[in-house]
């Protein structure tokens, strides 16, 4: 895939993107307020899970490489909202701190070892920065002011979601395919899908594929992030082809 954000960038957008978050929960009416994006969980709710994947992360990056993923103690979350504003921001530092502790390089446990990205620190701190970004929007939405996702972290965002999660060995069960994503900012990308397996490749420039694509979609490298995370609808982009292939994307779950 494309060459990657260099690693202070990261730590500095998952640092934005995080602080962005929390000023949007702290204007919220109240933490009870239902998730549009998130069926089932309130803006509270959305707070804890952010703050544990933080939490969870720092502990995976500290212990370096491992077969298996460590597993900290529960953390007491607090109810207040000043307290968990106040918490969420000590977990997102415990996440920052064990990256810089850790340098891009050093390997950890990840669970997309049979992926395109890496097993390594620096692909954690790539891929957090979806994590809050994604989130972030998800409470806006919330409190009724969505904001497009920064340029810079939607493109990273596109080649990031489809190395990460769309790419490895798992068979693809339906009919072999090729789905182009081509971003209006002037990159574009290409989903090979067969039974031995999917791969990810970036492409010279939108519309100059080798071969023409089963399906594609266009849009801003935001609202496409955005639908790769089904947080707005694929109808709401510009596609062409075979629309049901898009379909099938959001329903796969390779491992079950």
């Amino acid at each position: 895939m494309a060459t990657t954000l260099e690693f202070p960038v990261l730590l500095r957008m998952i640092d934005e993107r995080a602080s962005a978050f929390r000023a949007v929960v702290a204007s919220a009416p109240s933490l009870a307020v239902p998730v549009p994006t998130c069926p089932e969980w309130t803006l509270r709710d959305l707070v804890r899970h952010l703050g544990e994947v933080h939490r969870r992360w720092a502990a995976t990056v500290a212990a370096g490489p491992a077969d298996t993923r460590p597993t900290p103690a529960a953390p007491i979350v607090p109810q207040d909202r000043e307290a968990l504003l106040a918490w969420s921001a000590e977990s997102t530092e415990q996440l920052l701190g064990a990256l810089r502790d850790s340098g891009p390089d050093r390997g950890c446990w990840t669970w997309w070892g049979g992926s395109q990205s890496p097993q390594t620190c620096g692909a954690v701190a790539r891929h957090q920065v979806q994590e809050a970004a994604v989130h972030t929007y998800d409470a806006q939405i919330t409190v009724g002011s969505p904001e497009p996702l920064p340029p810079q972290a939607a493109l990273d965002g596109v080649d990031e979601f489809l190395s990460t999660c769309c790419s490895g060995p798992d068979a693809w069960p339906h009919e072999p395919c090729v789905v182009d994503y081509e971003a209006t900012e002037g990159r574009s990308w290409r989903l090979t899908l067969t039974a031995d397996g999917t791969s990810a490749s970036p492409l010279p420039t939108p519309g100059e594929a080798p071969t023409a694509a089963d399906a594609t979609m266009k849009g801003t490298a935001g609202d496409l992030v955005l639908a790769l995370y089904a947080r707005i609808p694929v109808t709401s982009l510009k596609t062409e082809g075979d629309g049901r292939i898009f379909d099938r994307l959001l329903a796969w779950d390779p491992d079950a």
